[in-house]
C-alpha cells in the first residue's frame, strides 16, 4: 500500500537506491508477464478487445486475442481487463533541464549537478503521465548533462523514460541570449554559438563527439507580428551555415531538429533537410509544400503556446503565437504534413503535458491519429520504430492504460493510470 506521498515519491526513492546491472538483468531474463488488456490500441490500428500482451523480460514476445494467446503457468498476470492499453507515450519536444520560463535565473544560479537532478525529477514527471520515452531538446546551459542523464538511465543507475538528448543546441551571436544585463558582465550562453559554415561543422562534430543523438539548431528566434497578423521573424544562420549543420549531422549518422516559427530561417532548414521542424507557428502553402515533399515533420507544441495566449495579445495589439500555430496546424493537417507530439515542457510544468492531446483534436485530428502521433510517428521521426511506439512483438514492454476509450475521448489520456517501461510497472492504479 502506498504511503501518503504516492508512487511519485516511491518512485524518485527508488531512483537512488542501490542497484545491480547484473543482477537485475539475470533475474528479468525469464519472467514472463502477461497483459489482460480489455481494450487494446496498439500504436498502429484501431481498437481491439479482450487481447493478451505477452511479455519476458523487458520484450514483448506475443500479442492477440486471448484466446489464442498461450500464457505460461508461471507468468505474473496484469489485469487491465477493464481498462484500455496503449503503447508508452513519446514526447518528442522536451526539456527537462527547464524549470519554468525564468531560464536567467536557472542558468546564473544553479549549478550543473543541482540542473541534473531537477532534470531526473522532470524525467520521472513525465514517465509517470506515461511518457516512457522522450526526445530532449538542449540542456539550457548545462553542456552535456542530458547525455549523462540518458546513460544513467539506460545503465539502470536512476530510473526515468528512455531518451534521445540533442546536448547544447546550436545558434548564431544574438540569437538566444539573455537580455536586460549591463553589457560590462560576461553571461553564459543557453546554446553553442557558430557564425560561419566551418564553425558550424565544428559544433556538430563537438556535441556528435559529447555523445549526442541528434542536432537542436535555432534557425530563427526573435519575432513580431506584422498589422494583419502574420509572425515576422528574421533568420538566425544564412542557407549556408544551415546546410553545413545539416550535412555535417547527417554525415554522422545523426537527425537534425529545427527551431523556427515562419519565414525564411523556416525554409532554410526545410531546403537542408531537416527531419523535423519544432513549432513551425506561422507556415505558408510553399512551407507546406515542402514539409510534404521532403517528408518533414511537424512538431507543434500546441498546448505550450495556448498557456501564452492571454500574454500574447496583450503584447503584441490582439495577436498571439496561439491562434497563428492553430492556423498553421491546420493547413498542415489537411495537406497531409507528417506529425509528431512534441510539448515543449520546461517553460511549464514537467508531468502536465497531455494536454496537449485535446488541442491537437480541437484543431482538426481524430483522436486515433493524435495517438499515432504520440506513439509510431513519434518513433520513426527517431528512427526507434524497431524498439518503441507501438505494441508489437519484439518491441520494449513500454506500455500505458487508461480507465476509459481515449478514441471516444482523448482528453483520458490526461488520466493515465497504468505505467509500465522494460517490463517493470511504475504506476497501477487501476488495481
Amino acid at each position: 500500500m502506498l504511503n501518503k506521498y504516492g508512487a511519485g515519491f516511491l518512485l524518485l526513492v527508488s531512483a537512488f537506491a542501490p542497484f545491480s546491472a547484473s543482477a537485475q538483468s539475470t533475474s528479468l531474463t525469464d519472467h514472463w508477464i502477461a497483459v489482460r488488456a480489455g481494450r487494446l490500441f496498439d500504436g498502429t490500428e484501431k481498437l481491439a478487445s479482450n487481447q493478451v500482451i505477452l511479455i519476458k523480460g523487458n520484450r514483448i514476445v506475443k500479442v492477440g486475442p486471448a484466446q489464442q494467446v498461450q500464457v505460461p503457468a508461471d507468468a505474473e498476470i496484469v489485469d487491465l481487463s477493464h481498462a484500455t492499453v496503449l503503447p508508452g507515450l513519446i514526447d518528442a519536444h522536451t526539456h527537462v533541464f527547464g524549470n519554468g520560463p525564468d531560464f536567467d535565473s536557472q542558468i546564473l544560479r544553479d549549478s550543473y549537478q543541482y540542473r541534473t537532478l531537477t532534470a531526473l525529477a522532470n524525467a520521472q514527471k513525465d514517465l509517470m503521465v506515461g511518457f516512457t520515452t522522450l526526445r530532449d531538446l538542449k540542456t539550457l546551459g548545462a553542456m552535456y548533462s542530458d547525455v549523462d542523464l540518458r546513460n544513467a538511465i539506460d545503465r539502470g543507475v536512476v530510473t526515468g523514460p528512455r531518451m534521445q538528448v540533442a546536448t547544447r543546441g546550436i545558434q548564431t551571436t544574438g540569437g538566444f541570449i539573455m537580455r536586460g544585463y549591463s553589457p560590462e558582465v560576461p553571461l553564459p550562453s543557453a546554446l553553442q554559438v557558430v557564425d560561419s559554415p566551418w564553425a558550424a561543422r565544428e559544433a556538430v562534430r563537438d556535441q556528435i563527439a559529447h555523445d549526442a543523438d541528434l542536432i537542436k539548431v535555432y534557425a530563427a528566434y526573435d519575432f513580431h507580428f506584422s498589422s494583419d497578423g502574420k509572425i515576422v521573424s528574421p533568420p538566425t544562420f544564412t542557407a549556408e551555415e544551415v546546410n553545413a549543420i545539416v550535412d555535417e549531422a547527417h554525415k554522422k549518422g545523426r537527425k537534425v531538429s529545427c527551431h523556427a516559427f515562419a519565414g525564411e530561417g523556416v525554409r532554410n532548414c526545410l531546403n537542408a533537410g531537416v527531419e523535423s521542424l519544432e513549432h513551425g507557428a506561422d507556415l505558408d502553402d510553399g512551407d507546406i509544400t515542402l514539409m510534404v515533399q521532403k517528408g518533414t515533420y511537424l512538431v507543434p507544441t500546441l498546448y505550450h503556446y495556448q498557456l501564452d495566449r492571454e500574454r500574447d495579445m496583450k503584447k503584441y495589439g490582439g495577436h498571439s503565437v496561439a491562434d497563428a500555430s492553430e492556423r498553421s496546424f491546420r493547413k498542415a493537417l489537411a495537406a497531409g504534413v507528417k506529425v509528431a507530439f512534441g510539448s515543449g515542457v520546461g517553460p511549464f510544468p514537467h508531468g502536465t503535458q497531455t494536454k496537449e492531446f485535446e488541442y491537437m483534436v480541437k484543431f482538426g485530428m481524430t483522436p486515433a491519429q493524435a495517438i499515432r502521433a504520440a506513439t509510431s510517428e513519434a518513433a520513426l521521426l527517431m528512427g526507434w520504430q524497431d524498439r518503441v511506439g507501438s505494441v508489437q512483438g519484439g518491441k520494449f514492454a513500454d506500455l500505458v492504460a487508461v480507465a476509459g476509450d481515449p478514441i471516444a475521448d482523448i482528453t483520458e489520456l490526461e488520466r493515465v493510470q497504468f505505467v509500465m517501461k522494460d517490463g517493470r510497472v511504475f504506476k497501477n492504479e487501476l488495481k
